[in-house]
């Protein structure tokens, strides 16, 4: 089942205090970037972060969801009605995130 389109305007709009919340289709799926990096993706109309330690510690009851068959295990961020959660959680992961890999010359 494919994410719907009002589903990521919904997370874009709780995210709106912070700048540069990008985000790009896959698959009928959304993957979400705060400056550049992955923070998670939008799966089945489910919000769900990288498991890094930040993001563990922030919501320590959080059930790890396989985002599509094949992939590794995410956080299900099942607070997103709460603005001021949802930007500190991205806030507190930042740092921890990977950067993004170069893009190889052609």
């Amino acid at each position: 089942m494919a994410s719907r389109k009002e589903y990521l305007d919904f997370i874009l709009e709780q995210l709106s205090e912070l700048e540069e919340i990008t985000y790009r289709a896959m698959m009928g799926e959304y993957i979400i970037y705060y400056n550049g990096k992955i923070v998670g993706g939008i799966y089945d109309d489910r919000l769900l972060v990288k498991p890094v330690q930040a993001a563990i510690n922030y919501m320590p009851n959080a059930e790890y969801q396989l985002p599509y068959d094949g992939a590794k295990e995410m956080l299900l961020v099942d607070n997103v009605d709460n603005k001021e959660y949802l930007i500190g959680l991205f806030k507190t992961m930042y740092e921890e995130l990977p950067n993004p890999k170069p893009k190889k010359k052609k």
